[in-house]
């Protein structure tokens, strides 16, 4: 799901109030691993998410968005309204309306991806986001990329080729994923891993937006997003004639659950990062994927086949690298799980 670390900046460049800074020492010492297990948590609730947006075969993505920010909006403006700080401030807001525009972007692609592309394929490829955010903060934040992010990079490219297995590379031995089947005997469309794609893209230009708004507490961003998101998803849904309420019954009460289930996993989001540090956290997350497998068993009936395992298996691989190289560097330079570490901190 496209702002799985997007709190990461927002939660070190926010204030906190003393008693809750106390409450949360509290926490970690009665457990030490309560932020990875919040991690976990709203891994299961955003991935969870993803299966009510493959199972709503009924209500168009594009809604399914707009009901996912209000989700997002509602919850933070009593918190910015708590806070009495601007919510549009000046000197940051084209670059707060251009992280809306991509933030929203992104999100929709994803939804059109989880719908016409098998749920653990769909994850694996969006999730791999903070591999490519090298990339983009190397060309518009001038921020170093070496030899590690590019090795990186590369094999989350190989891993996401095994999974989508484009018949130019793979010929006709292979069945590509646009040959695979969805339950009513239809075919994927190209236009599924073109949008996961897209939707990583969008999602790792968001996370260098975001850097450059740290500064900004994270209920000011948030409620923008949500407004905007809310705003622009609404008039595409409207635009392509899908602006209209869910039937009641199931399809109501699954909707309401998934603005629920992305609430409940951005909070445990905000919380994980304030107890643990961003590195463990982005390890945690990974979980993400691992749920997708089992949701897209469980649920659908699709079983992956060893190209997906492959893949998933290397870009998972490239994520977790990733969020230990983020811990390593944020050690201490005598710190002895650094020195163990050291091949991680090399450019």
């Amino acid at each position: 799901m496209p702002e799985h670390l997007e709190l990461q900046q927002l939660v070190d460049g926010g204030p906190l109030r003393h008693s809750r800074r106390r409450l949360m020492s509290i926490f970690r010492c009665s457990c030490p691993y309560l932020g990875i297990l919040l991690a976990t948590l709203s891994s299961l609730f955003f991935s969870l998410c993803s299966v009510i947006v493959k199972g709503l075969v009924e209500i168009n993505p594009m809604e399914l968005a707009s009901f996912r920010f209000v989700g997002v909006l509602l919850p933070t403006i009593p918190i910015v309204i708590q806070k009495q700080t601007p919510i549009f401030p000046k000197g940051k807001r084209i670059i707060l309306l251009c992280r809306c525009f991509v933030g929203t972007t992104g999100l929709m692609l994803s939804f059109y991806a989880f719908r016409h592309m098998p749920l653990a394929d769909a994850s694996v490829i969006i999730f791999s986001t903070p591999v490519f955010v090298a990339i983009f903060a190397r060309l518009f934040l001038k921020e170093p990329c070496g030899t590690f992010h590019i090795i990186t990079v590369l094999l989350t490219l190989l891993g996401v080729v095994l999974i989508t297995r484009p018949p130019a590379i793979f010929g006709d031995t292979v069945p590509s994923l646009v040959d695979s089947q969805v339950p009513d005997g239809t075919s994927y469309d190209l236009w599924g891993p073109v949008a996961a794609l897209s939707s990583t893209l969008f999602g790792a230009n968001a996370y260098v937006l975001l850097r450059a708004l740290k500064g900004l507490h994270f209920s000011v961003i948030m409620t923008n997003f949500g407004a905007f998101g809310l705003i622009y998803t609404t008039i595409v849904s409207w635009t392509i004639g899908s602006a209209c309420l869910p039937p009641c019954g199931a399809d109501r009460l699954l909707v309401v659950a998934l603005a629920l289930f992305s609430f409940l996993g951005q909070i445990l989001l905000t919380l994980s990062l304030q107890m643990e540090q961003a590195g463990p956290v982005a390890i945690a997350r990974s979980a993400d994927i691992v749920f997708a497998f089992i949701w897209q068993v469980i649920f659908f009936r699709e079983v992956p086949n060893v190209y997906s395992l492959l893949g998933a298996l290397l870009v998972i691989s490239c994520v977790i690298l990733t969020g230990l190289r983020k811990w390593v560097l944020a050690l201490p330079r005598d710190s002895a799980k650094r020195q163990r570490f050291r091949w991680l901190a090399l450019e």
